[in-house]
């Protein structure tokens, strides 16, 4: 048993005696009332997806997961492969497992896997991760003067972000993967 202190994204709780990942949570705290959290679940197992709200200090039935490091290899289809970092187990996940965090993967990259029953159940993304700028058109003279200082850019895992102006093909750029947005130059 737990409370709403314990809500983050990739806690699994239960709920009507089914087991649901935290794929997205809002605290709010209205001018009057009490508090409470927004959240969006997904069901393990299923497809199933819903919308409920804790209150502020309500218990939660919370499942015990076990975090573990590992690495982004490769997609197959609708099936992304990652190695356990300690045992180099490869473990495969389909891509509802995934949801929204498929298009900050790229080869190479470090997450942590919330493990139950081992199998992965959610995954949480570094904040910043580092990507190859592949295709940014050029920045024209006078580009700036509308107040358009952004442009859309290509990454080498094929993400489109818009980033400023000065950016050009071959550099290597931060995205912030909790809101998608450019965040400078790796240097």
């Amino acid at each position: 048993m737990g409370d709403t202190t314990d809500i983050k994204k990739g806690a699994v709780i239960r709920h009507n005696g089914q087991l649901y990942v935290i794929n997205t949570f809002q605290f709010v705290n209205p001018g009057k009332g009490q508090a409470f959290f927004k959240c969006k679940l997904k069901s393990i197992g299923g497809d199933k997806g819903m919308e409920l709200t804790f209150k502020s200090g309500e218990t939660l039935d919370s499942v015990e997961v076990q975090n573990t490091n590992m690495q982004f290899l490769y997609k197959s289809g609708d099936v992304y492969s990652f190695m356990n970092q300690s045992t180099y187990e490869t473990v495969d996940v389909s891509e509802g497992v995934i949801g929204e965090d498929a298009k900050y993967l790229k080869e190479g990259l470090d997450i942590i896997a919330s493990l139950h029953d081992g199998n992965i159940v959610a995954i949480q993304l570094p904040k910043k991760v580092n990507y190859k700028v592949v295709t940014a058109p050029p920045a024209v003279k006078g580009d700036s003067s509308g107040g358009n200082v952004t442009k859309e850019i290509v990454l080498d895992n094929g993400l489109l972000i818009y980033a400023p102006i000065f950016i050009k093909e071959g550099e290597e750029i931060t995205v912030n993967t909790e809101t998608g947005e450019y965040g400078g130059r790796v240097v």
